[in-house]
């Protein structure tokens, strides 16, 4: 491993954070928004994240199944954000313009799938799991600086 392999690692992970942070703040953005461009109500977004795989050799431990043992990783990354399909809240509003016009929910309004307490919840993880990162950085320096005073 390289000197600077945690700070990458770390980095990858502020980086998925934020973007974690930026998908959660336009699902509670639009928690109200019942026409979007493409028709019907906001869909809540949801980031899917992949580990980057160690490129580096791996001491493997000969105690250890190998199916247990992914060795070091590289840090992650966003694989893809997705939107979440689940029917949002039906409200009866038959004076809203979005109003459904026929069926068995004439009358109703359709609102996004968003739900405020768990994207707050999801928001703070982010900016905890974004924290974490960052001491890990701090760290990595204070331990990169140590060594250079123990070599001089």
């Amino acid at each position: 491993m390289g000197l600077f392999t945690s700070i990458n690692i770390a980095a990858s992970g502020m980086s998925m954070e934020r973007t974690r942070q930026d998908v959660i703040s336009s699902n509670i953005a639009n928690a109200s928004t019942t026409r979007t461009q493409e028709g019907g109500p906001y869909r809540k977004k949801t980031v899917v994240v992949e580990p980057i795989a160690s490129e580096y050799p791996v001491f493997r431990s000969p105690f250890t199944l190998s199916t247990h043992d992914n060795g070091p990783g590289s840090g992650v990354r966003v694989k893809e954000i997705v939107s979440d399909t689940t029917q949002g809240r039906m409200v009866y509003d038959p004076g809203h313009p979005d109003a459904i016009l026929s069926g068995p929910y004439k009358g109703y309004v359709e609102y996004p799938n968003v739900n405020i307490v768990n994207e707050m919840v999801d928001m703070i993880s982010a900016s905890r799991a974004y924290e974490a990162n960052a001491s890990v950085i701090q760290g990595s320096k204070e331990m990169f600086s140590a060594a250079l005073q123990i070599g001089s």
